[in-house]
């Protein structure tokens, strides 16, 4: 007698595996990621110290933005939490990624239960857990002690701004390494590439006299697009859920692109 297998029952036996094997390695990734103290200090507790120290030193002062008067760490508290999830995303994935590479372990994982796609997903969720308890600290260090309040009103805007952000920045953080030479190289050309946009782009102050050249290379990138979607969360003069239509759209184009860099940069790295 010929058994049959319901495609079901196999579909749904493969989706439980997958899942376990995700988090499974999720676990791992956090715990590689709190017991690394150069990646955890530099991706999560850099930006919080910043955030403190600047906000208490512009405690009480004023800024322009959106053309209305607001708080200067109403502006900034989104701002460094823009450059905290730049940083947890793209440039600490990318350079762990890089890592990977030089040492084989991502050809070589073709070779273990853990397939390409479960470790990826499991890269961005770890991810996503990072850049969230880092929002969530941000937040609540700008609430208590810079009396910066968080609208309820604003709060879709903020998570769509987050959600798009995170997955752009990560995988732009993996597909990038198909133009990095090797782990060597990773973190000087990783934030080559970060800080002179954050500065252009509206992260630490605001650039309002900015050359016309300079905002339109800044309106190309999707670090002005995150600043600015979790700034009008921030801006008690938005009215409404808070959403940017212009900057949801560029972060949609670059998640996009960035997905496409990672496919092509893991198909590399099956080929070197």
């Amino acid at each position: 007698m010929t058994s049959v297998i319901s495609p079901t029952v196999v579909s749904g036996s493969t989706l439980r595996r997958d899942i376990r094997l995700v988090g499974w390695q999720v676990l791992y990734e956090q715990r590689a990621f709190w017991r690394n103290r150069g990646r955890g200090v530099f991706t999560f507790l850099f930006p919080l110290v910043m955030l403190i120290f600047f906000g208490s030193l512009n405690q009480g002062g004023t800024t322009s933005e959106h053309g209305f008067a607001v708080a200067y760490n109403a502006f900034f508290v989104p701002g460094i939490l823009a450059y905290g999830i730049i940083a947890a995303s793209f440039v600490n994935i990318g350079v762990g990624t890089a890592a990977l590479n030089d040492r084989g372990v991502l050809k070589r994982m073709r070779g273990t239960p853990l397939p390409r796609w479960d470790y990826v997903a499991a890269r961005i969720t770890s991810t996503v857990i990072v850049v969230l308890a880092m929002t969530v600290i941000s937040v609540a260090i700008g609430a208590i002690f810079y009396g910066v309040r968080l609208r309820s009103a604003t709060l879709p805007g903020l998570v769509a701004t987050l959600v798009l952000a995170t997955a752009a920045f990560t995988t732009l953080g993996i597909g990038v390494n198909r133009f990095i030479s090797g782990a060597e190289a990773a973190p000087v050309v990783l934030n080559m590439l970060t800080l002179p946009l954050t500065f252009i782009s509206g992260v630490w102050f605001p650039v309002n006299g900015l050359p016309g050249w300079l905002r339109t290379i800044a309106d190309i990138f999707p670090v002005k697009a995150l600043a600015d979607g979790l700034q009008r969360a921030f801006d008690p003069h938005i009215a409404g859920p808070g959403f940017s239509g212009g900057d949801l759209l560029n972060l949609v184009v670059w998640s996009a692109v960035g997905v496409w860099l990672m496919i092509s940069f893991l198909r590399a790295s099956d080929r070197d």
